[in-house]
């Protein structure tokens, strides 16, 4: 078995000195109670979103052009302005209904194709902007018509670390769900070893909620969070350890924090957006998922320095795990929508 994940030595790899063949790890499926994972979902559902959105990554928006999505039945579109603030509003053009996501930006003003009606973020012909917020790593955007709660400032983002000292990347992908399915998957960390033995071993679930200890982020209640110890695994019997917690600041959130080992400090964030229905009208949801990695080892330097070439293959990572976790989430919508879900 690999050390605890508090000791570090001075490399952060471990040798897995008696691998236990994927078929004969330990069941997880009597601790992972259905009723345990609903409660936590119902607890995430319950907290206040602020009716705020992610609708895409900071990086993938740069001064010059336009971001179109679709949240819940609301179109939205985003751009930058002169000075490179994030502004935000109706999808359609109020003169007559243009797609403005393929509308030109030019000096910071978005430009309608069809007839010219310039917008620069403020109110004007009738068309009236949302709030709108970038962290440095994502995109958020105000919705009080789709929320239907109290509206908040500003969203709530979770801690993390300073994005200058930190290797960022956020992946994007759509399932057809809804975001409680996504939310549900992360709420279930007894899955990753069995369903993800390509990237998680070892993997044991020392704390739940209401029995957790008091070690989680300032910002979220002490006794409300999965506490585990998981090695994630690099090549071979090459692995990682590490401890994580797992928490839902709002009811599309869930984020994994790196509590003790490599990378303590380091944060997955997942985010919920629900997008307009399919041509069949079942439900859509898009996943964003940020991956914010730091590290106080000297030679992580190197790492912030050579991000750009890191970026596309921690996308690739979550990728792979996303191709199987979107398939968890829309197998668990297809059997509450027929009635036929267990939990």
């Amino acid at each position: 078995m690999s050390p605890a994940p508090g000791r570090r030595g001075r490399i952060p790899l471990r040798l897995r000195r008696a691998p236990v063949p994927w078929d004969r790890q330990t069941p997880t499926w009597r601790e992972a109670k259905p009723g345990l994972i609903a409660d936590a979902l119902k607890r995430a559902q319950s907290r206040p979103s602020g009716n705020w959105y992610v609708i895409g990554a900071s990086r993938d928006l740069p001064p010059g052009r336009t971001l179109g999505i679709t949240v819940a039945a609301t179109e939205v579109v985003a751009w930058r302005d002169g000075e490179g603030r994030l502004r935000a509003g109706p999808g359609a053009c109020p003169h007559l209904g243009a797609p403005l996501r393929d509308s030109p930006v030019r000096c910071g003003t978005l430009v309608c194709h069809w007839h010219g009606l310039a917008l620069d973020g403020g109110p004007f012909a009738g068309w009236e902007p949302f709030p709108a917020f970038d962290d440095g790593v994502l995109l958020w955007v105000r919705l009080d018509a789709v929320g239907g709660e109290t509206p908040s400032e500003r969203p709530y983002v979770p801690v993390r670390p300073r994005v200058r000292d930190a290797v960022e990347a956020v992946y994007a992908g759509v399932g057809r769900c809804e975001p409680e399915d996504v939310v549900a998957n992360r709420l279930d960390p007894w899955h990753g070893a069995w369903f993800h033995p390509y990237s998680f071993v070892d993997l044991t679930v020392t704390g739940t909620p209401g029995d957790s200890p008091a070690d989680s982020p300032a910002d979220f209640p002490d006794d409300d969070g999965f506490l585990v110890d998981v090695s994630f695994k690099v090549a071979g019997r090459l692995v990682v350890p590490v401890r994580a917690r797992f928490t839902a600041p709002e009811p599309r959130t869930v984020v994994m924090h790196i509590v003790e080992g490599e990378g303590a400090g380091s944060v997955v964030e997942t985010h919920a957006t629900p997008l307009a229905p399919d041509e069949r009208g079942r439900p859509r949801t898009a996943v964003t998922e940020a991956v914010v990695a730091a590290s106080d080892r000297r030679g992580f330097a190197v790492a912030r320095a050579a991000a750009p070439l890191l970026r596309p293959l921690m996308r690739a990572s979550a990728g792979r795990l996303w191709r199987d976790d979107l398939a968890y989430a829309e197998r668990r919508w297809e059997l509450r929508d027929s009635g036929r879900f267990p939990g």
